[in-house]
């Protein structure tokens, strides 16, 4: 399948209630077709890994081909330059989290960019730095603990930006890393009780909502096995 025929299979899937439904929870891009996930992920399938057609896919600005392109890219091949290029053009959060947990966080420079994206003031950049870290926390099964501890001080310093998109991928970051094992949990636990004891009405809600996964009876009984 080439361009002009993923071009043409996406406005065959076209669906206009899929595209209202989209909007209305907060999906944005300058061209969207209404394309489901499922749909995506078979086409996927069907490609195969192809570095050169993801970035033509991406120049697109089709929502539903940059969604594609993180699905299809070889991520042996994405360099540095490419992932602050397309981090500069995440205009959602769908976006944001699909190419930062199937492609970004399996590539060399994931670690790297969780730590500097934190620190920018783009929301989804900022938000693509707390979503690699919590795919990070799930798929990176190697890396020790001390590691995914030097997050901790990030998330509390970012824990009181008040932007929703932001604010819920600090609340995801901390909730995986302290879903990881039963240390790293009650880590997470003890600096959500620090966050929440800030003057923020953000702050408060991210811990308490992390704080109810975390010590919730059936995430402590999947830690104990």
């Amino acid at each position: 399948m080439k361009y002009d025929e993923i071009l043409k299979k996406f406005k065959s899937l076209s669906n206009p209630k899929n595209v209202e439904e989209m909007k209305r929870f907060g999906i944005r891009g300058k061209v969207i077709y209404g394309v489901s996930i499922p749909n995506l992920r078979n086409m996927a399938k069907e490609l195969g890994k192809d570095h050169e057609l993801a970035l033509k896919l991406w120049k697109s600005e089709i929502h539903e081909a940059r969604l594609l392109a993180g699905f299809i890219d070889d991520l042996k091949k994405v360099s540095e330059e490419q992932m602050e290029e397309w981090v500069k053009d995440f205009d959602s959060w769908d976006i944001c989290d699909q190419v930062c947990s199937n492609l970004f966080d399996k590539t060399e420079f994931a670690w790297k960019k969780a730590f500097e994206w934190s620190k920018r003031k783009e929301e989804f950049v900022k938000r693509a730095g707390f979503v690699l870290m919590a795919a990070l926390s799930v798929h990176d099964k190697k890396t020790p603990d001390k590691d995914f501890e030097r997050f901790f001080p990030i998330i509390i310093r970012e824990s009181n930006d008040e932007r929703n998109f932001v604010r819920k991928a600090v609340n995801w970051a901390l909730r995986q890393i302290g879903k990881r094992n039963k240390r790293l949990n009650k880590k997470a636990i003890d600096v959500a009780k620090k966050i929440y004891r800030m003057d923020s009405k953000t702050a408060k809600w991210i811990a308490s909502d992390a704080l109810r996964e975390l010590t919730s009876k059936s995430t402590q009984k999947r830690l104990k096995k």
